[in-house]
């Protein structure tokens, strides 16, 4: 496959903000995200298993620990919870089918979702406009930040994490971008992040690797967000969001 290009919008790291009740009411081509705490739901698994299918019942019993099963299963049974709400939908009817990857989507909607999570969090990603990719990580994650971006990132990404008062941060900041734009293709995974240079303005990459190469949009939008002190959340999307809103994802209140 002959090569392409790829552009990357990035912005700098915003303060998330939670909505009024009063601006909850967005349009549909807004981006929502919504974002809860684990422990906020460890309560309602019994409840949320019960609205998983025969597939997610399965992989929920493959886990090891019970901290990665029950993970597994707040966060899928709040997706379906989140997307029966949108689509007024019973969560328990919803079929997913899947993309060549494996990203899921439900077949004759206009809506886009995307779903990511970490030790200690959720986040849920809707929109009617453009297709879209999001990713979670909290500060609490041990990771040898270094190591890793001298592997994944490039030399401009490097010396950017090496400067910056708070090197985790900045390299959590990074990470989040590349796994975003990578879930927002469908392809998910991918060798040589290298290739998505993240933390500029703009810039036009070559790509190599051929599922991306065909999946992936012309260009992608990056934001990122702190919410609080602990995690930090990236979004990308194929075109300009007409609106990002963040939204507290309060299930069984």
């Amino acid at each position: 496959m002959e090569g392409r290009s790829l552009t990357l919008y990035c912005g700098d790291t915003e303060l998330a903000q939670w909505p009024t009740a009063a601006t909850r009411l967005v349009r549909p081509d807004h981006v929502h995200l919504w974002f809860t705490e684990l422990r906020a739901h460890e309560e309602h698994v019994d409840r949320l298993l019960g609205l998983l299918d025969a597939e997610e019942l399965a992989r929920a019993e493959r886990f090891r620990f019970d901290h990665d099963r029950h993970r597994f299963i707040i966060g899928h049974g709040l997706l379906r919870h989140v997307l029966g709400q949108r689509l007024d939908l019973s969560p328990e009817a919803i079929r997913f089918a899947r993309g060549p990857h494996g990203k899921p989507y439900i077949a004759e909607t206009r809506l886009h979702f995307n779903f990511s999570d970490t030790k200690d969090a959720i986040l849920i990603a809707l929109s009617e406009g453009a297709e879209l990719g999001v990713d979670v990580e909290t500060m609490a994650r041990s990771v040898d930040h270094m190591a890793v971006g001298e592997h994944y990132f490039t030399s401009e990404e490097v010396a950017d994490i090496r400067e910056t008062p708070e090197p985790k941060r900045r390299f959590l900041e990074l990470w989040t971008r590349k796994e975003a734009v990578l879930k927002a293709s469908g392809v998910g995974i991918m060798d040589d992040l290298k290739v998505l240079r993240v933390n500029a303005p703009e810039q036009t990459v070559e790509l190599a690797h051929d599922e991306f190469k065909r999946m992936a949009s012309d260009s992608y939008h990056v934001r990122t967000w702190s919410l609080g002190t602990d995690h930090i959340i990236s979004l990308a999307t194929s075109a300009p969001p007409t609106g990002v809103v963040f939204l507290p994802l309060n299930y069984g209140a």
